[in-house]
């Protein structure tokens, strides 16, 4: 479908030449949204859809007349970004603007272009004419001529080249998939599951903000044995198993059988998607079977690196070979510590055990520098004492004044009696082992304290501009925005600007979260990036859009996990401005599925390198750098259960290849397929009644290519290894990562761009297909003997 090359799921890219942009227009006193002068107000979108369907139907009439297979092109990219700078500037909208009437006229502008994009993929004057430009290869440039069969196939993909019959059948499965994905996916946020634990001291005190207290009535004999009043109720916390608060649940709660309840709770939500997904899979099957091909999988995987779902099978199969003994050593090494802190006798490991004990043992192994990290701990503990001494005051002072003075003389501030907790013992004793759950728990917190006073969200964009400086000589010079171009107070607006190039494309960031504000880590091509004539280029304009919380924007601390992932963003964000593609089909992430996750993952290994990170990150208080130790420490933490995690994806992607690569009358049930796959490829077992499976969107976002973040993960590895692992942050790293990878978007064949790059060590030929070669990653992880 002419669709899928207008908005793949990994960005969003539009167009903006006929809108005047704040950007690139003569300034002016007042714009409207992302410098749109049509957006001033909600009812802007209407206006733009008006204006971007009017201009494509004068470019289809121009394209029907049929004019030189490279005017054909053109026009056709032009179409293209006339309906992306609706499309896309709309689901940015939806998902960050705080102003309903604005979301609700996005929303109303999505649907609207979506129906003009169904009448576009129906129109036979496009496929021919398209047909005629592939047909006359010696007309057109490289790039011209692969946008040429890309448009083909992508308009194939709507099933314009079948029959009017078949054709009508294509439509309306199209439409059937489109409600089932969106109800699929309001479903997991309207019943993420809950569970009511009493008495309420079985959750951590800490946790407590992620319930709701609940009453029953108290048991009877209870009641009788204090002599108490019957009308007395019980309190307790009522949890929603949503994936943070169940993912806080698992790794803090010291009672077994409340993690036991948020696991079952939270993975058997919502029930009433494993109806959804069945008639999801249905609809994709018959859908791929009109269209010629056996599977789903089929179908999506033709113009993909993998090319079969064979060769990705095939590919899985080895992951999870090569990961396997490591991860069951891991998964003893966990059990063992199960074993040795439990105090009774423990014959297996549960999955709401996982979270718990990894984290336990990660603080065990590696949060106990005491030289590094004392000073700090015992600042966290004191600010911890202070709230606690006043609270102790606050009481004393309304009972007994005269014990105020002796609170003051009994109270030592570096010792943690008040709190029952010993520092030294567990930071200091590293040859001792005698940690209680509790105390370790506890330092963990401490060490995530101190980590986050590091990440600053501030610093934390000065790390980015450092990180564009140094690689690419480019700096990043904050600009206003202009009355009426903003959605919130917290967004910043970027200027990428080049001393010889000049600027380069503009970069929003929205990192802060919000009420209202969905929860998403995203990036938003609003501009895609092309050629207009000899001397015009059409300028990038990127939203990066995170959630990361604290009560304002200066106080934002991010864990370190966070700051691996606004790196990730972040190398989408570069893909997508320093990309110089002709045409805007090829803009940025718009590549191939199993290659478009490969920047991004290569600049997470940016959030783990001390060299980087001792450029930015400082402390908040002191600005000292953060330590050398404290970084190893996270790393080595990272490493630990790398394996493990590692199968997990694994895991994840046959679940997703699997169920569409089977026929729909092959599988009685997606649960008993999950189940069969966890036991065959983990060490975990499969809890009966749970359907985790029911909230994991990527089935319906990524159908049959979630494979795509392990494709990534490996070839991300080996160019870490092979070109920016000995100096990350020069310029000459820099200019290969450039020129060789990020300046061509999708105009090159992946292949082709990671040989260049790295030369044949990334990949490998298998079936017809192309995998990654496991080789860099499998080093990295210590899997090869």
């Amino acid at each position: 479908m002419l669709h899928a090359l207008i908005c793949k799921p990994v960005t969003y890219l539009t167009y903006a030449r006929r809108f005047l942009h704040s950007s690139t227009a003569p300034l002016i006193k007042e714009t409207g949204l992302y410098g749109f002068e049509h957006l001033k107000t909600p009812k802007g979108f209407q206006r733009m859809v008006d204006d971007a369907i009017e201009r494509s139907d004068e470019l289809v009439q121009y394209i029907a007349g049929m004019p030189s297979a490279p005017e054909i092109i053109k026009a056709m990219d032009e179409v293209s970004d006339a309906v992306c700078t609706v499309i896309d500037s709309a689901e940015l909208c939806r998902h960050t603007h705080p102003d309903r009437d604005f979301v609700d006229e996005a929303s109303k502008a999505t649907l609207r272009m979506n129906e003009y994009i169904h009448h576009l993929n129906s129109n036979p004057s496009l496929y021919h004419a398209v047909i005629k430009a592939e047909q006359n290869p010696h007309m057109l440039s490289e790039e011209a001529q692969r946008a040429a069969h890309y448009l083909r196939m992508d308009l194939e993909k709507g099933g314009i080249h079948l029959s009017a019959e078949k054709l009508d059948r294509v439509n309306q499965l199209n439409m059937e998939i489109v409600q089932l994905c969106r109800k699929f996916n309001e479903n997991i946020i309207t019943d993420p599951g809950q569970v009511d634990v009493f008495p309420a001291s079985r959750i951590p005190k800490k946790l407590h903000h992620l319930t709701k207290t609940i009453y029953r009535p108290s048991s009877v004999a209870s009641q009788k044995s204090a002599g108490t009043d019957c009308n007395l109720k019980e309190r307790g916390l009522r949890l929603v198993t949503e994936p943070d608060a169940l993912c806080s649940i698992l790794q803090l709660a010291s009672d077994a059988e409340v993690r036991k309840l948020a696991y079952i709770g939270g993975n058997s939500s919502p029930r009433a998607n494993l109806d959804v997904l069945d008639k999801l899979l249905d609809a994709r099957h018959e859908f791929s079977e009109i269209m010629g091909c056996n599977s789903y999988s089929e179908f999506a995987l033709k113009e993909n690196m993998a090319s079969s779902p064979e060769v990705v099978m095939s590919f899985l199969h080895d992951m999870s070979k090569m990961v396997r003994p490591k991860a069951e050593e891991e998964f003893k090494k966990i059990l063992e510590f199960k074993r040795a802190n439990s105090g009774r006798l423990v014959e297996d490991l549960e999955p709401w055990d996982e979270p718990y004990f990894t984290r336990m043992m990660k603080s065990s192994a590696h949060s106990l520098d005491y030289s590094v990290n004392l000073l700090f701990i015992n600042l966290y503990f004191l600010s911890m004492l202070i709230v606690h001494i006043l609270c102790i005051c606050i009481y004393i002072l309304s009972t007994y004044v005269y014990i105020l003075g002796h609170a003051f003389t009994s109270i030592h501030l570096f010792s943690p009696s008040l709190l029952h907790i010993d520092p030294v013992h567990y930071y200091l004793r590293k040859g001792n082992k005698e940690y209680s759950m509790e105390k370790i728990g506890f330092a963990l917190e401490a060490i995530i304290y101190v980590v986050a006073s590091y990440f600053s969200l501030p610093q934390c964009i000065e790390g980015l501009k450092v990180l564009a400086e140094s690689l690419f000589g480019v700096r990043c010079h904050e600009i206003p925005l202009g009355p009426g171009e903003s959605w919130h107070p917290d967004v910043l607006k970027l200027s990428l600007y080049h001393p010889d190039e000049g600027d380069l494309g503009y970069l929003y960031l929205d990192l802060k979260s919000r009420k209202g504000k969905h929860p998403i880590c995203a990036h938003f091509a609003i501009r895609g990036g092309r050629r207009i004539s000899e001397t015009d280029y059409q300028l990038p304009i990127i939203a990066l859009v995170c959630n990361f919380s604290g009560p304002n924007f200066a106080s934002v601390q991010l864990y370190h996990s966070d700051v691996e992932t606004l790196f990730h963003e972040f190398g989408h964000a570069l893909h997508s401005l320093l990309s110089r593609t002709d045409y805007q089909h090829f803009s940025g992430t718009r590549v191939a599925l199993d290659f478009a996750e490969t920047p991004s993952n290569l600049f997470e290994y940016y959030a783990w390198d001390y060299r980087v990170l001792r450029k930015f990150a400082k402390h908040n208080s002191t600005g000292d750098p953060i330590p050398e130790k404290l970084v190893e420490s996270l790393v080595g933490a990272k490493k630990m259960f790398a394996a493990t995690e590692l199968q997990r994806q694994v895991f994840y992607t046959l679940i997703d290849q699997t169920l569409h690569t089977l026929k729909p009358s092959s599988i009685s049930n997606t649960i008993s397929i999950v189940a069969d796959l966890k036991r065959e490829h983990t060490s975990w077992k499969h809890v009966e009644g749970t359907h985790w499976h029911t909230r994991f969107s990527h089935l319906v976002t990524y159908g049959a290519g979630y494979y795509s973040y392990l494709y990534a993960k490996c070839f991300a590895a080996t160019i870490w290894q092979k070109t920016c692992q000995e100096d990350p942050l020069s310029l000459d790293t820099g200019s290969a990562l450039r020129s060789k990878l990020l300046q061509h978007g999708g105009a090159k064949d992946p292949a082709i761009i990671l040989n260049d790059l790295v030369g044949n060590c990334a990949t490998q030929n298998q079936n017809g297909g192309i995998v990654p070669d496991i080789t860099s990653l499998a080093m990295e992880m210590k899997l090869l003997d």
